[in-house]
């Protein structure tokens, strides 16, 4: 058993299911998080694959269960909004026996926090802002908290990762933008009687060319999804809340079916999420002493399953770091070459994925749409449900 420190930094996803791990193994994580609490945002991403097996071993399966969205299918519509495709994702879980799952972001990030809240540290509203490591350990400065030694170092902070631009690099050396933006908007507790809401639960789908518009009737918390192609923008800052209402407003104006409603509740909306569709490819995964999780090493993006691998690799990292007592380097390799055998693929299917959620051209779009229609509903669901995973 390890006595080693560890410093996670970020708790969405990756960070407390590594703290839950390592602490399993005798390890003393501590979790720091720029946020002041645990974020709520009511995107859905999906559990399933080696994430179902992480999750069941941890013993949180139920709750993810009980906290599902149970959306059962996709409908695609027209400007009118009358269907022009459908997917049927119940029945194909059904019949696949499927144990996938898919809930709110936040949800699964607080049922995962409570797992390892009793085995970890936590240290919420700060940051690492300095990062020096030597033979023995890293000396960490924080924003907030006094400096302090850790025998090890871990970023799992996403995308745009604090712990990969000081130790690695600069964002610009590793994250490369795929051509699109995406946008994310939570509606309230919407219900029948609201405009806005026709699909019971289904998530219903608005597209026209290089643009995507689609509200996901969430448990109890509608969310609004925009996806639209476009090079990247000149001084696009991801925490810039007016500048990403003025591109998503400029790229969807003029556009059919709810949008011009969805357009007015972006300009009074003040939890926006908006940012590029990237990739982060980082060769290799650790340096010395300190070493990247999730997205802040391998982003998959909108079109992956990264809540997912995260999870997986979580899992895989404190793995290796037990069987490997002392020898940080061989468990980080180890680590590494494991999980890039699920990461890469999911890297590899971006544009694919992209040509069918988000069709660049109309005969694309009626391809697609009658694609659903024609094909046997396994063959037409799963081509759809494997290229089809919200923000994680």
């Amino acid at each position: 058993m390890s006595n080693q420190t560890v410093l996670i930094s970020g708790a969405g996803i990756a960070g407390p299911t590594l703290a839950y791990w390592l602490a399993r193994h005798g390890f003393r994580p501590t979790v720091v998080e720029r946020a002041t609490a645990l974020r709520s945002s009511g995107s859905p991403v999906d559990v399933r694959g080696p994430a179902v097996d992480v999750a069941e071993q941890m013993g949180v399966m139920p709750r993810i269960r009980d906290a599902a969205t149970d959306v059962t299918g996709m409908r695609f519509v027209n400007a009118a909004g009358r269907r022009v495709g459908r997917v049927n994702l119940r029945a194909l879980q059904q019949a696949a026996g499927s144990r996938e799952v898919e809930l709110p972001r936040g949800d699964l990030a607080s049922i995962l926090s409570q797992a390892s809240r009793d085995h970890a540290e936590f240290l919420f509203h700060d940051a690492i802002v300095a990062l020096r490591q030597d033979e023995h350990g890293v000396s960490v400065t924080f924003d907030r908290a006094q400096p302090r030694r850790f025998d090890l170092v871990i970023g799992a902070d996403g995308l745009h990762s604090a712990v990969r631009r000081l130790a690695f690099g600069p964002e610009s050396d590793f994250a490369h933008h795929m051509g699109l933006y995406v946008a994310t908007m939570r509606l309230g507790g919407l219900d029948g009687q609201d405009g806005l809401v026709e699909g019971g639960r289904e998530v219903i789908m608005y597209n026209t060319p290089g643009r995507a518009v689609a509200i996901h009737p969430s448990r109890g918390d509608a969310l609004a999804f925009f996806a639209f192609r476009r090079p990247a923008a000149p001084g696009f800052d991801y925490r810039d809340p007016a500048q990403h209402k003025r591109l998503l407003t400029a790229a969807f104006q003029g556009g059919g079916w709810r949008v011009p409603e969805l357009l007015k509740r972006v300009q009074a909306a003040d939890d926006l999420y908006f940012d590029s569709v990237s990739q982060v490819r980082v060769r290799p995964w650790w340096h010395g002493r300190v070493a990247l999780l999730g997205d802040a090493a391998s982003c998959v993006s909108l079109f992956g399953d990264g809540s997912s691998l995260a999870m997986a690799g979580a899992f895989t990292l404190a793995q290796e770091l037990a069987a490997s007592p002392g020898d940080h380097r061989l468990a980080f390799r180890r680590y590494e070459a494991s999980h890039r055998t699920l990461v890469d693929p999911k890297q590899r299917n971006i544009a694919r994925a992209a040509s069918l959620l988000i069709p660049a051209t109309r005969p694309g779009i009626l391809a697609r749409n009658l694609a659903t229609r024609l094909w046997p509903l396994g063959a037409a669901a799963g081509w759809l449900r494997r290229r089809l995973a919200p923000v994680s």
